[in-house]
């Protein structure tokens, strides 16, 4: 893919207004400096998604979503980055030149583009013979009119019919000008060959006499045909597909995702069904937010899919045993891609197009509501009925079901679901926990962001750490050099027996007061970067020089400050728009979260004369006040650490002598910095 010159990037982010960005999608209204309105990514009443205009960012307070134009154009329309790049360039008139391609390059794009742009003329020749031919109207038109298919749903989904005719789109085509070889390569036209392979010269139509169903990528290209023959013939098939071709890999798309993809953000789950008629009965019944695997296979493209706009998949089942038993596995893969998987089964002979057909939209939607249940439920109940009386297919079972269970990713839930396992089948919970572990041991290791989370903690199971034992009291002369130095000697009771420096080592989580403190250093470094305190020094300047590269232990917060640091080193203020333009949705949730006020000070209070403390006024107090609250939380935990060390068995009198030394000189500075708060919190005193 040919890269967009970053002077063009920066004219396109320059020209994007996010407001007007925005508006095109959602309607804001202000209040106080911000603008607002209910989330377009999620289904809401109160409106909690904020556009701040003078950073350039919008903010939901809901579902958590931030960014800049370009991050809202890619999580609304679900597209890349250049995309969203090309979608704003085309909105403020921005001519995009890209980098110079290689003859390859070039020639491959050139292929692709004539590939969309024939697939898009056929899509548009199908739905006029549909709707403008006599043979299309009555038999293409009729029989979608049969299944309860309205205009606005045909007209919605580019629906056509492909005339019982060799070579009706072949002529139509060669006529307005389109070469012949990507009618092939899309797979509009076959040759014919002979016997032994070799090309008669002869072309024809490959879909002929059937409604089609055009199928359109994320971006609402088409990209291949479903097609159904309205013949009654056993020799034919029902439904033929375009072949994979350079714009259409079966694994990457879903039937009706373009259609759906603003309802699954909104109602915060899919609909997994299996047909195309399933998609269209469902969304003209007011179901929008529903898509389809087209009859194959579900696949790990297919799901990352669903992924990017729901964490929530239900799948409706058609009531025929055999094809429930074919699609476990596929569900499987839902799990294990990290979706939370329920499951709806139809009465039998029933699927979703014939059910909402037979019952009404009403009905239906109370139907999968109340039916609907967790997948692992689902499946456990499903075997071990088929197993029931078998104690060999039951203990298949169980092993089926404790692999489904292993590709849960949350804890909690895969305790919960061995629980109701041990339940159904009527076996002891610590017998299917051991077993457990042995289908997650005979697995590949996990990667190592996952950690150990694919081990629940069983019955009897005991954390890493030794039980905990009763302290060991102090010498008297432990006692007395602590009370020379100043400690507590209640504070330092030697540590258990069997206790190491380990079990005293390192705190493994940030803890939240240290957290909070350093939040609030780098908010006013995000917020106020280019303020002035004094005369030539600013707010960020001010910080940097208080602090230098690597202040803070929470990980996030330090990444968040080495970005400000390097614009900063680079002789640029940092600024909350740049900032936002990364990948990584923790940085921007973070960054977007610093620089957003959630609720705004009433000018009631002003015309009250009520005073209340202004950072913005008094830049310095605000940062002085941080600093210091900073510097005393540091000063804290540090003497944590020395007091847990004097805590330990075993200390030689130098060893004691050098740790009280520290309580002392750190007690002192914390007493200090309490004071330049005006608090009085000495520890120990």
């Amino acid at each position: 893919m040919a890269l967009i010159p970053k002077e063009t990037v920066d004219q396109i982010m320059h020209a994007a207004d996010i407001v007007e960005v925005v508006g095109d999608y959602v309607q804001l209204k202000r209040k106080g400096q911000n603008l607002w309105a209910p989330c377009p990514f999620h289904n809401e009443k109160s409106p909690s998604f904020s556009v701040t205009p003078s950073k350039g960012f919008f903010k939901c307070f809901g579902c958590g979503k931030s960014g800049d134009s370009v991050r809202f154009i890619m999580e609304i329309e679900g597209s890349s980055y250049p995309e969203a790049l090309k979608h704003l360039a085309r909105k403020y008139g921005i001519e995009i030149k890209e980098e110079e391609k290689t003859p390859q390059q070039q020639l491959e794009q050139n292929e692709r583009d004539s590939q969309f742009i024939v697939s898009d003329w056929a899509k548009n020749h199908y739905h006029q013979r549909l709707l403008n031919t006599e043979e299309g109207m009555g038999i293409g038109y009729g029989y979608l009119k049969e299944r309860g298919l309205n205009l606005s749903t045909i007209q919605i989904f580019e629906l056509g019919y492909s005339l019982d005719a060799w070579d009706d789109l072949l002529k139509a085509a060669t006529a307005a000008g389109y070469q012949q070889k990507y009618l092939e390569k899309t797979g509009l036209v076959v040759k014919r060959e002979d016997d032994q392979g070799h090309d008669t010269g002869r072309r024809y139509d490959r879909f002929r006499g059937r409604v089609m169903f055009p199928i359109h990528n994320i971006s609402g290209r088409v990209v291949g045909f479903g097609a159904r023959t309205l013949k009654r013939d056993d020799k034919m098939a029902k439904y033929l597909n375009s072949p994979e071709s350079d714009i259409y890999h079966k694994s990457d798309v879903l039937y009706g995702l373009f259609q759906a993809r603003q309802a699954i953000r909104t109602e915060e789950v899919c609909y997994l069904v299996e047909g195309y008629l399933d998609v269209l009965s469902l969304y003209q019944g007011g179901i929008k937010n529903v898509v389809a695997s087209s009859g194959t296979s579900l696949t790990e493209g297919q799901i990352r899919l669903i992924k990017r706009y729901s964490d929530n998949v239900t799948v409706l089942y058609d009531g025929d045993a055999a094809g429930i038993k074919a699609s476990l596995r596929g569900t499987d893969l839902l799990l294990e891609g990290g979706l939370n998987v329920r499951v709806v089964l139809f009465p039998d002979g029933d699927d979703p197009d014939s059910y909402i057909r037979k019952v009404g939209d009403k009905r239906f939607s109370d139907y999968i509501e109340n039916q609907s249940q967790d997948f692992i439920t689902f499946k456990t109940t499903l075997v071990a009925r088929e197993a029931s009386g078998d104690p060999v297919k039951k203990a298949e079972a169980i092993r089926d079901v404790l692999h489904s269970i292993a590709k849960v990713p949350d804890a909690i839930k895969r305790q919960v679901f061995l629980q109701q396992t041990a339940q159904v089948f009527g076996i002891d919970e610590q017998v299917l926990i051991t077993e457990y572990n042995k289908v997650v041991q005979s697995k590949p290791a996990p990667r190592p962001e996952q950690g150990n989370a694919a081990r629940p903690q069983g019955q009897g199971q005991q954390s890493g750490r030794p039980a905990a034992q009763p302290p060991r009291p102090m010498s008297a002369e432990d006692e007395e050099l602590a009370l020379m130095y100043g400690a507590d000697p209640s504070e330092l009771q030697s540590a258990p027996a069997g206790q190491t420096d380990e079990d005293f080592g390192e705190f493994d989580v940030v803890p939240d007061v240290l957290q909070t403190c350093e939040r609030e250093v780098l908010r006013l470094l995000v917020l106020y970067a280019a303020r002035e305190i004094s005369e030539e020094v600013s707010v960020a300047a001010y910080l940097v020089g208080q602090y230098g590269e690597t202040p803070f232990e929470t990980p996030l917060y330090a990444e968040v400050w080495t970005m400000c640091y390097q614009e900063l080193m680079a002789g640029r203020f940092p600024e909350v728009r740049n900032l936002v333009q990364t990948d990584r949705s923790e940085v921007r949730t973070l960054i977007t979260d610093l620089a957003t006020e959630r609720y705004e000070l009433s000018p009631n209070w002003r015309t009250k004369e009520i005073y209340v403390f202004n950072e913005v006024d008094l830049p310095q107090q605000a940062c002085d006040n941080a600093i210091l609250r900073l510097n005393k939380c540091q000063v804290q935990r540090k003497l944590d650490k020395v007091m847990d060390r004097l805590r330990q068995p075993g200390l030689d009198e130098a060893e004691m002598f050098g740790l009280l030394g520290e309580v002392k000189t750190l007690k002192q500075l914390d007493n200090e910095l309490g004071a330049m708060l005006g608090t009085v919190i000495g520890r120990g005193s």
